[in-house]
């Protein structure tokens, strides 16, 4: 029983961190189906960005862009947790931690989708591909429509009938929406520095 019990301990540990038990009894306030989705689908949306980010380095990225992306890295990476605790605490199917697409079900149906601003495959090997001042431009495109995407999803959500009555729930879609609006605005002013004739 004991080798049993140290194998699968050794297991879990060889996979990485295992996921925390579901603690329902820190569940406040209501939510509803927009809510659980909500959160659903953000942690595939949030997880490309950390992949994008983390190219910087190894792409060649500027100094300030790797600045840049390294923020977004550590606060999607926490975001994401944050999301996989909420909904895990609520018995709701919890995607992992690097989702590429939000798993939709429409009935007996379950399909994979990209949420709003999320890159293409075809996007997301040009990027792959870039290097230097090119992928620093592509990145900030990409991730500006990533953002603006973000935006759209909280815009949804606020429009859902019965949503956010949960102050936690609240909380966080809101600070998404700050936190994204001004990362668009700094990354719309670092852009302008890649276009043709700007000063470097």
């Amino acid at each position: 029983m004991v080798i049993i019990l140290v194998t699968t301990l050794l297991l879990t540990l060889a996979q990485g961190k295992a996921d925390p038990p579901p603690r329902p009894d820190l569940v406040r306030g209501p939510y509803n189906q927009a809510d659980a989705d909500f959160m659903a689908g953000m942690i595939p949306h949030h997880a490309q960005a950390v992949v994008m980010a983390g190219w910087a380095k190894s792409h060649g990225a500027s100094e300030h862009v790797q600045v840049l992306c390294q923020r977004i890295v550590v606060a999607q990476r926490d975001e994401i947790e944050f999301m996989r605790n909420w909904l895990r605490d609520r018995g709701q199917t919890v995607p992992p931690a690097d989702a590429t697409h939000h798993k939709m079900k429409h009935g007996d149906m379950e399909h994979d989708m990209l949420m709003p601003g999320m890159l293409s495959p075809e996007e997301m090997a040009a990027l792959d591909k870039a290097r230097g001042a090119e992928w620093d431009r592509l990145f900030l495109i990409g991730m500006i429509k990533h953002h603006e995407g973000a935006l759209k999803m909280v815009d949804d959500l606020f429009e859902s009938y019965g949503a956010l009555q949960d102050d936690e729930m609240f909380k966080f879609a809101s600070d998404i929406y700050a936190d994204q609006m001004t990362e668009i605005d700094f990354m719309t002013k670092m852009l302008e520095g890649y276009k043709p004739g700007a000063k470097k």
